[in-house]
Order: C-alpha cells, then structure tokens, then sequence
C-alpha cells in the first residue's frame, strides 16, 4: 500500500499517549516473538505492520531510542529476530520461530547450492551467494559470516557500470526467498576512517548466524504445509484480511 497521498507521504501510527503504542526496541522484539513475524510498514493487512504500532513523531530523527527506522538497525545486529525483506519484497521482522516455516517455504525445500544444480538459481544470485556458501575440505557446506557493506558486496560481484544489473532485486529477492537476511547496519567510512553517509546493510545467510539445524528445522514439512501454516496465521490474527492480500504478503 503506497504511503504517498496527494503527493505527501504519510504515515499512519498511534498516539503519542496510546497505552497500546510500542515504546522501545525492546517493547517491538518482544511483540515479534509474540506475534510471530510482521511487515516494518503499512500494507494492505489493517493493523499488521510496525508502522501502525508506533507513533509517527519519532520516525526519521536518528534518535535511537525512539525512532523505529533506527530500532530495525538495531535490533538486525541483536540478532534475536531476522529482519530483511519478506513480505512482498518490503522489509519486515520474523521470529526465530517463524523462520524454520518461510525458509521451508520460501525455498520450495532447496538448500542454495541445490537449486543452483538443479538450474533453479540465477547466475546473478549466484554471484552474490558464492561470498557466503562454499564447502570445507570434506566437501561439506559451510556458510561464511562475511561482514560485507552491500555496497562493497555489489561492486565484487561484479555488479554496476559495465557489469551485471540489477542489484538490489537480486539481492531483494535473495531475502524473499530466505537465503539472505539482513545482520547488521554500518555507515561507510572515508580514507581517513570517518563514516559518512546513510548506514548501509550487511547481508549474511541466516545459517551463518543461526545454524543450519535452526534454520532448516521444518523441511521435513510439506513446503505448501508451511505457506498454509504462514497464511493461516494471519487469518486468525487479522480475520478481515483478504486472501488477495494474504497472498500479496506470504506469496504463492
């Protein structure tokens, strides 16, 4: 649901004095844990989104005990919940929980480095997932915790002038599909060491912070079960919520 309205952007939050209103960073993990996962902003779901949950004084300021855009820096590097873009290819939260039933999903049951033998994969994602999956010298996978700025990631990948295009849907659709979360958030820094600009984020496999047993808990499970289970969920914590919508939110 686009925020834009006449040309002004607006947001859509609680009253400063709300007693409903989240609080704190803290107040949000504990309600994702509660919850199970949820959109960062306003969508077609009524209610269902971080946005709707917070006031809209603090938004934007860089205060960082107030502001819920600096929250989600936050909370990424805490690594208690995943953060990235999972719903609709627009950011979000999922609990730890949750995780093991969208990446089950998301995956159609395929590890990485089996879709890409199975030429399910695209050269693009690929290049970027080859930073983060190789093998040990028993041939066995191992997912690398490569702190890389997705800035410095897109130049060696090969993407940008004269290469390949399409970074940030490749590595959009990377999150949507789970092999790829946001960790963390770090500002570039100059040739003296100052950082500068907007802070920048740091993709890593949610294997590599979570293990590959957490994170692959429910491929056991029928992938089309974990959609439905997904789905369901949302049913019953927004029982006026369409299926068109639903399925704009969990894909089909």
């Amino acid at each position: 649901m686009s925020h834009v309205e006449n040309g002004e952007w607006i947001m859509r939050g609680l009253a400063w004095n709300d007693p409903g209103r989240i609080r704190s960073r803290q107040e949000l993990v504990a309600w994702i844990n509660e919850i199970g996962f949820v959109p960062l902003f306003r969508n077609e779901v009524k209610g269902f989104s971080v946005e709707e949950h917070t006031s809209t004084r603090y938004w934007w300021t860089g205060n960082r005990k107030e502001d819920p855009w600096e929250w989600r820096e936050i909370i990424a590097a805490e690594r208690e919940v995943a953060y990235g873009k999972f719903f609709d290819g627009k950011a979000g939260f999922i609990s730890l929980t949750w995780l093991p039933y969208f990446a089950n999903y998301r995956r159609n049951g395929y590890d990485f480095d089996a879709r890409w033998q199975d030429g399910l994969a695209s050269r693009r994602e690929k290049r970027i997932m080859d930073f983060y999956v190789g093998e040990d010298e028993n041939g066995d996978t191992v997912f690398r915790d490569e702190q890389i700025l997705a800035t410095e990631l897109k130049k060696k990948a090969g993407f940008g002038k004269g290469g390949e295009k399409n970074f940030p849907g490749i590595l959009t659709g990377l999150q949507m599909q789970t092999y790829l979360v946001i960790s963390d958030f770090r500002r570039r820094e100059n040739k003296r060491g100052e950082e500068y600009g907007m802070a920048v984020s740091i993709p890593l496999p949610p294997e590599a912070i979570w293990g590959y047993e957490a994170v692959t808990a429910a491929y056991s499970e029928d992938p089309a079960a974990s959609r439905e289970r997904i789905a369901g969920h949302i049913r019953k914590l927004y029982p006026n919520a369409s299926e068109k919508d639903i399925d704009r939110l969990v894909g089909k």
